[in-house]
């Protein structure tokens, strides 16, 4: 079973026949909230909010060891996380649709790991490659077979948020190799990876990053949300081929 993690502007998966709600309990709290069972098309899949279906969780307050085990818990096999970004790439502008391949982690105050020392011993997992090889090529095959451009390859700068980057910030994450910039991929990413669930994203570009193109003095957050809802059409039809 697929699991689909929205983040904003995915709040809700309109192609989502949903079959039943369920409230799971954790030992580390409380997820974001209800899992959504159904299908889309004919596999089935399993959704949560990752903010809350009200939007209401903001980045650095988002429960990540909760909504992982709860998702490998409710038997997802594989996690395709859709999340909006900052575009920082000079092709990376708002619209774009990618998927990234690497992380860089600026996040900090987070739990960011099952293996805390408290009921077992530490564990190191290997992170060489953050993202499932097969899951990506998943979303990509999907996307092409639909006519949809998605971009292969992008490091993925995950930060502290709630608020947005200064210019000089996004200046050194240019400078450290990042291509586009996001609050919530980590530490999402490395817990599906401690809990050997297949892990991937669809990432959507919403809006320059700080100092870039129409952002240079400011961002413009109505536009954010006109780029976010076109683009998240397209993306529901990816994911209906995904699942076809």
């Amino acid at each position: 079973m697929l699991a689909i993690i929205g983040g904003s502007g995915l709040t809700q998966l309109a192609n989502l026949n949903i079959e039943r709600r369920e409230v799971v309990r954790t030992p580390y709290g409380e997820p974001s909230g209800a899992l959504l069972f159904g299908r889309v098309c004919s596999v089935s899949v399993v959704f949560l909010a990752r903010h809350g279906y009200g939007h209401t969780i903001p980045p650095h307050m988002v429960n990540y060891r909760a909504n992982m085990w709860a998702l490998q818990h409710a038997g997802a096999t594989g996690v395709l996380s859709v999340a909006s970004v900052g575009g920082i790439r000079a092709d990376l502008g708002p619209g774009t649709l990618v998927v990234p391949h690497q992380v860089i982690d600026y996040t900090h105050s987070r739990c960011s790991t099952f293996f805390d020392g408290v009921d077992g011993p530490v564990t190191h997992v290997d992170f060489t490659e953050p993202y499932d090889a097969v899951l990506r090529r998943r979303i990509l095959a999907a996307a092409a077979e639909v006519g949809e451009q998605v971009l292969d390859g992008a490091v993925y700068a995950a930060t502290q948020g709630p608020r947005l980057e200064t210019a000089a910030e996004i200046n050194r994450l240019a400078r450290d190799g990042a291509d586009v910039v996001g609050m919530t991929g980590m530490p999402e990413a490395v817990l599906a990876r401690e809990l050997d669930l297949p892990y991937a994203a669809l990432n959507v570009v919403v809006n320059w990053a700080a100092g870039r193109a129409d952002s240079e003095h400011e961002i413009c957050f109505s536009s954010i949300e006109q780029t976010a809802q076109a683009a998240m059409a397209r993306v529901r039809v990816v994911i209906d081929r995904i699942c076809g």
